[in-house]
């Protein structure tokens, strides 16, 4: 079944009007007749299944039929600070890490970052490129929030920011074994907020890292292997899925 999100104040008195492109998609691209069902979500963990009521030029009228909390997403909301890669990278990172459930995505302008986002147009162009492909991928893995792809920050900002979680990590090639990082990954509670901050192609300079480690970011292994950038991120993402996913 279709999934399409909406602002809250989209459904009001057992209704629901869905607007703009996703109307558009549902008329004219799924050609979704009157009667067929779709799902909505408002960015929290319930989910409305709808029966389409009825079409017109602002939108497409849908009636609310059942309300639910199925449980989709995972039980700690996971931030992925990522250093900005080359050419479309960024996009497949994007994809994979909201599929794998990740809460939001901070890109990030390190020192050896190749990409920087020096005009403010381009920047924002590229913000609403990002946030269309983790709508997407959040509608395609039945999400029920959309992973929030936010402006570019520095990596000082993003240490800070990321400082501010519960706990969180930064993968490096001289951390400690696996073992520590079992230890730290399974030290992790419902409920709790994770950061995760990923380098570029370059890895990070020295001075980077001593700063992460100064403001109590964690460092781990990902293995004796040398991961890339777009790796690495969706990775460390697996192993938490598969340590926090719940049954339900």
């Amino acid at each position: 079944m279709y999934r399409f999100f909406v602002d809250k104040s989209q459904i009001k008195d057992g209704a629901a009007i869905i607007t703009g492109q996703d109307a558009h998609h549902l008329k004219n691209v799924l050609r979704i007749k009157k009667g067929e069902e779709v799902y909505l979500s408002c960015g929290d963990e319930w989910e409305y299944t709808c029966t389409v009521d009825g079409f017109s030029d602002n939108g497409v009228k849908l009636i609310i039929t059942d309300i639910q909390k199925p449980g989709q997403e995972l039980p700690c909301r996971i931030t992925l600070f990522q250093c900005l890669p080359k050419k479309e990278k960024m996009e497949l990172i994007i994809q994979k890490s909201v599929e794998l459930g990740v809460f939001e995505i901070v890109p990030v302008e390190s020192s050896r970052c190749i990409v920087k986002m020096n005009d403010a147009k381009k920047a924002a162009s590229k913000v609403a490129r990002w946030n269309s492909i983790s709508q997407a991928a959040a509608k395609q893995s039945k999400r029920l929030i959309e992973p929030k792809v936010h402006e570019p920050v520095s990596f000082k900002e993003a240490v800070n920011m990321a400082a501010a979680k519960d706990i969180c990590f930064i993968p490096y090639e001289r951390a400690e074994g696996m073992r520590k990082t079992r230890e730290l990954f399974e030290s992790i509670k419902p409920g709790q907020s994770i950061g995760i901050i990923i380098g570029p192609e370059g890895g990070f300079e020295e001075k980077e890292v001593d700063f992460a480690l100064e403001n109590g970011i964690a460092p781990i292994t990902l293995g004796k292997r040398i991961l890339r950038t777009e790796t690495a991120g969706p990775a460390v993402l697996s192993m938490l899925m598969y340590l926090l996913e719940q049954d339900g």
